[in-house]
């Protein structure tokens, strides 16, 4: 069982690992050995989550799912395949913990009273400031 959060756990018979040859740190021994590790976690069929998680993590990772509901995480970034394992294990959870984070409502905030007050007198002072720029007018 893995623990992502307080409200979910994720069955490890749920998570598939698919192993290859990686990209990353290993010199000549990167290409004999599959250290690249690739966990595949099957959103539509999950009985470890609950409908509204299942739609907010198919919409939140739609990138990274397929199209039949397969989720896909990597990492090739260690040497060792159970270095990668662990790594991608981790990723998966932190992936699942931000995507099922409420989000919070923004709150409309009020316009203060002196930040209205000064637009106003910035304003009056402007106006008298063009208005004095007009064309003078001799009292004769």
């Amino acid at each position: 069982m893995l623990f992502v959060s307080e409200k979910l756990s994720v069955l490890k018979r749920e998570m598939r690992f698919v192993y290859g040859t990686s990209s990353g740190p290993g010199g000549q021994h990167v290409n004999k050995v599959a250290t690249k590790a690739t966990l595949l976690f099957d959103v539509v069929h999950s009985k470890s989550l609950t409908p509204t998680q299942r739609n907010t993590i198919t919409e939140g990772l739609a990138t990274r799912i397929n199209k039949v509901g397969v989720l896909r995480v990597t990492s090739s970034k260690y040497r060792s395949q159970g270095e990668n394992r662990k790594a991608v294990i981790e990723r998966f959870a932190e992936l699942l913990r931000e995507t099922l984070k409420p989000v919070r409502k923004r709150k409309k905030a009020k316009v203060p009273r002196s930040s209205k007050r000064k637009r106003l007198e910035t304003k009056k002072k402007r106006g008298e400031t063009k208005r004095l720029r007009g064309k003078v007018q001799l009292d004769r």
